[in-house]
C-alpha cells in the first residue's frame, strides 16, 4: 500500500493542499503575538492598605495579619509575603501557574471583604488589590518635564489625567506616579504659639474642616419659578486660610496665621524625581502578569498623541524607557537567522546535487514546512518568541533531511532507468515507512520536555511542541508534495554530458570521498586507539559539564537597568534628594546611557530611592548591560552619600518579592526585637 500514490497522481490537488498549508501558516504568522519568551509568569496579585500614622508594628499586627489569615485560605497560593512600614502595608500573593489570574482576583476580593471586620475601624478606605507583580521590571516609563510649571502642576496632570487613561489600557497592571505630589495648602502649626493662646490641634483641625465645607445653600421660589442658590465655600489658596478665626484669647480673635505658617504647597513634600538631572514627574507602567509586552506597549504608544493634547502646553512628555525595543530587535535577529539558515540549506543542497530542478524540491519543502508550523502555533496560543524561533531554526535540519531522503531514493530508481512517475511511486513506497518512523523517533525525544512541570516545563513546552510540529508537517510534505514534485520535475541524468565546471566539482567530491575512505580504513584497523580517544573525549566532556557555570536562565541584556539606593537609617529627605542627584550625574556621564530617572520618597521611608536607566541601542554602545554596571560600580562606590545596587532588568522574575540584591536571607520571628537583634549580626557575619 502506497499512501503517497494518490498525491503523486493528482498534482493539482497536492499543489492546492501545499498552497493551503503555506497560506494558513502565513496568515497565522502575521497575527501571532510577539514576545521575548513564552508566557511563564506566575499569576501574582498585590494587596495594599494604608493607615496614616500607623507604625510598622501596628500595620503588621492590625492590618497585615488579618488580611493574611483570610488570603491564606485561597486555593492555589504558592507564596505570600508582606511588608509593613509607616502607614502602609503591602501583601504579595503568588499563585500556581495553573491558576487563572481573573479567578484568583475574585478570590482575593472576597478574602478582603471577609477580613474587613477584623481591620481597624479608623482605616480610611478598604484595602485594594492589583494584578501586578511588584518584583517585575517596568515595561514603559514616561517623564514629564517643564520650564514653565512646577512639580505640583505636573504631578496633578500626571495623576488626574494621564494615570487614569493609561490604567485603562488592556494589559497594564499598574501605573505608579512618582517624583511629586498633588497641590495642597500646607498648615504647619507652631505648638508653642498654640499653647500660649490656650488652643489645641483638635480645635485647629475642626475649624479648618468646618470653614472649608461646601454645603447646599437652598433655593429661592417665586410663584412658578424655583432657582438654586449656588456658592462655593471651599478655600483653595493659602492667603484665604490665613485670616480664619480659630478661637479667642483674652477677648481677642486668634487667626490661623498667628499660630501657623500657611503656604501653597503639595500634600507630600518628601518626594522628588529627576530625569537626566532635571526635575521631573514620572509615570512607571507595569504590565499585568501574562499580558503580551509588545501588544501592551503598542497600545501605550497609541495613547501618546492623546496625552500630549490633553495636558497644558509647556509640559514635555518624554518616553524614557520602552522595554520592547530590545525585544523587537532580538526577535528580528532570530528571524533573520532562521531565513539565512534556510537559504544556506538550499545552497548546500544545490552544491551537492548540482541540479536546479532537484534543488527546487527541498527549496519548496523546507519553507512550506516551517511556515505551516505557524498555523499550529496559532491554534495552541503560542507566540513568536526566541524559543519558538529557535525551535524552527533547529528543525530546518530535520525538515531538509526528510526531503533529501525521499528525493535520493527516487533519484536512485530514476538512474536505474525507470520513468519519473514510476521512480516516484516505487521510491516513496519503499522509503515512506522509514520517513514515518524517523519522524516519530525524533518526536519521542521531546516527550520528557512535554511532561516537565513548573516554570521550566512551561518554558520548554512551547519549544518542544513547535519543534515536534515542524517535524510532523515536514513528514506530511515529504510524503505528499516532495514525491509529486520529483515525478514531474526530476529528469534522468543517464548519458548526459556535463560541462567542465560540473566535472571539476565531481573530482573535488571524489577527492573528499577518498580522504574519508582512507581515514575510515585507519580507524577500523586501529580499534584500540579509537576506543581510547572515544573514552578520553567522554571524560573531557564530563569534566567540562562539571566545571561549567550553572544557572536557571542566562542573564539578558534588555536595554534597561534598575537600581535601588539605600542611605543610612537616619537619612533625611533632603540628604537623599541630594544623593540621588549625585548618583544620576555619575550614571548619565557613561557614554552607553541614554536616560536616567531617579526618584525618592512616597514609599514611607526617607532613606530609600530608585533608579531606572535606559541604555542606548546595542549597536551604539557596543557593550552589554553587565559590563556597564561593572564600570559604573567603582564610581558609585566612591560616593559617600548612599549605597547603590544596579542589576539588568530581566524578562523572567521568580517570586513576588522585590529585591535590590542578587541573593536574600530571610529571618523569621514573632518578635520585632529579635529580628532587630539578629539582623545586624547576620549582616556582619
Amino acid at each position: 500500500m502506497n499512501l503517497s500514490e494518490t498525491f503523486i497522481r493528482r498534482p493539482v490537488g497536492t499543489t492546492l493542499i501545499t498552497i493551503g498549508i503555506a497560506f494558513a501558516g502565513a496568515v497565522a504568522y502575521s497575527v501571532l503575538p510577539v514576545s521575548p519568551l513564552p508566557q511563564v509568569d506566575f499569576p501574582t496579585i498585590s494587596v495594599s492598605a494604608s493607615l496614616p500614622g500607623g507604625s510598622a508594628e501596628i500595620m503588621a499586627s492590625s492590618v497585615a495579619t488579618p488580611l493574611e489569615r483570610q488570603l491564606g485560605h485561597i486555593a492555589g497560593v504558592t507564596e505570600m509575603t508582606s511588608a509593613s512600614s509607616l502607614g502602609t502595608t503591602s501583601i504579595t500573593i503568588q499563585f500556581d501557574l495553573s491558576r487563572n489570574i481573573d479567578g484568583a482576583a475574585r478570590d482575593v476580593q472576597a478574602a478582603i471583604n471577609a477580613a474587613r471586620t477584623y481591620l481597624p475601624a479608623n482605616l480610611p478606605s478598604n484595602p485594594t488589590y492589583r494584578k501586578v507583580n511588584p518584583a517585575d521590571a517596568p515595561i514603559f516609563i514616561l517623564a514629564l518635564t517643564s520650564d514653565k510649571y512646577g512639580p505640583a502642576k505636573m504631578y496633578d496632570e500626571a495623576s488626574t489625567v494621564i494615570q487614569q487613561k493609561l490604567s485603562q489600557v488592556k494589559g497594564v497592571g499598574q501605573v505608579i506616579v512618582g517624583g511629586g505630589a498633588l497641590p495642597s495648602v500646607r498648615v504647619d502649626v507652631n505648638p508653642t504659639q498654640l499653647a500660649n493662646y490656650g488652643l489645641t490641634m483638635a480645635k485647629v483641625q475642626s475649624v479648618l474642616s468646618v470653614q472649608n465645607a461646601d454645603v447646599a445653600k437652598g433655593q429661592l421660589t417665586d410663584g412658578n419659578i424655583t432657582r438654586d442658590i449656588l456658592a462655593n465655600d471651599q478655600i483653595f489658596h493659602a492667603d484665604d486660610y490665613k485670616p480664619l478665626v480659630i478661637g479667642y484669647s483674652r477677648g481677642a480673635a486668634v487667626h490661623l496665621s498667628d499660630v501657623a505658617q500657611v503656604t501653597d504647597s503639595v500634600q507630600n513634600i518628601r518626594t522628588g524625581g529627576f530625569l537626566n538631572g532635571k526635575r521631573a514627574v514620572t509615570l512607571i507602567i507595569f504590565r499585568e502578569p501574562g499580558a503580551n509586552i509588545i501588544n501592551t506597549v503598542n497600545r501605550l504608544w497609541a495613547q501618546i498623541p492623546w496625552i500630549k493634547a490633553s495636558i497644558p502646553e509647556g509640559i514635555d512628555v518624554t518616553v524614557v524607557l520602552d522595554r520592547t525595543t530590545t525585544i523587537r530587535a532580538s526577535v528580528e535577529d532570530v528571524e533573520r537567522t532562521l531565513c539565512f539558515s534556510v537559504f544556506l540549506v538550499i545552497v548546500v543542497v544545490f552544491i551537492f546535487l548540482r541540479n536546479p530542478r532537484a534543488t527546487l524540491i527541498p527549496g519548496v519543502a523546507v519553507p512550506v514546512s516551517l511556515i505551516g508550523t505557524c498555523a499550529v502555533m496559532y491554534l495552541f496560543g503560542y507566540s513568536i518568541d526566541n524559543l519558538s524561533l529557535m525551535a524552527l531554526t533547529i528543525s530546518t535540519g530535520f525538515v531538509v533531511d526528510d526531503a533529501i531522503v525521499v528525493m535520493e531514493n527516487i533519484t536512485r530508481y530514476l538512474e536505474e532507468g525507470l520513468s519519473p512517475m514510476q521512480a516516484a511511486l516505487k521510491g516513496t513506497q519503499q522509503i515512506g515507512f522509514t520517513v514515518f518512523s524517523i519522524s516519530i523517533s525524533l518526536i519521542a525525544v521531546f516527550i520528557p520536555l512535554l511532561a516537565m512541570g513548573g516554570i521550566v516545563g512551561r518554558l520548554f513546552r512551547e519549544f518542544a511542541v513547535t519543534l515536534s510540529t515542524a517535524i510532523l508537517v515536514s513528514m506530511v510534505i515529504s510524503l505528499t508534495t516532495t514525491p509529486m514534485l520529483c515525478a514531474y520535475f526530476l529528469k534522468s541524468e543517464r548519458g548526459k554530458k556535463h560541462g567542465r565546471l560540473y566535472m571539476a566539482n565531481e573530482r573535488a567530491f571524489a577527492w573528499v570521498q577518498s580522504i574519508y575512505r582512507r581515514s575510515l580504513s585507519w580507524v577500523l584497523e586501529n580499534p584500540t586507539i579509537t576506543l581510547v580517544v572515544l573514552l578520553l573525549t567522554i571524560a573531557f566532556n564530563v569534566v567540562l559539564i562539571i566545571n561549567m557555570p550553572k544557572g536557571f536562565f542566562p542573564q539578558q541584556d534588555t536595554g534597561a537597568i534598575v537600581g535601588g539606593v539605600q542611605g543610612p537609617q537616619d537619612s533625611s529627605f533632603g540628604a537623599m534628594n541630594n544623593a540621588i542627584q549625585q548618583i544620576g550625574k555619575v550614571i548619565k556621564s557613561d557614554p552607553a546611557v541614554a536616560n536616567v530617572i531617579e526618584f525618592t520618597g512616597g514609599s514611607g521611608a526617607t532613606n530609600t530611592a530608585f533608579v531606572y536607566i535606559s541604555l542606548k541601542p546595542l549597536a551604539e554602545r557596543k557593550v552589554d548591560a553587565p559590563t556597564i554596571i561593572n564600570r559604573l560600580r567603582p564610581q558609585l562606590n566612591r560616593l559617600p552619600v548612599a549605597s547603590v545596587f544596579l542589576q539588568p532588568a530581566q524578562d523572567i522574575r521568580i517570586g513576588g518579592r522585590g529585591s535590590s540584591a542578587l541573593y536574600q536571607y530571610t529571618i523569621q520571628s514573632d518578635s520585632a526585637k529579635e529580628l532587630a537583634h539578629w539582623g545586624p549580626i547576620l549582616l556582619n557575619a
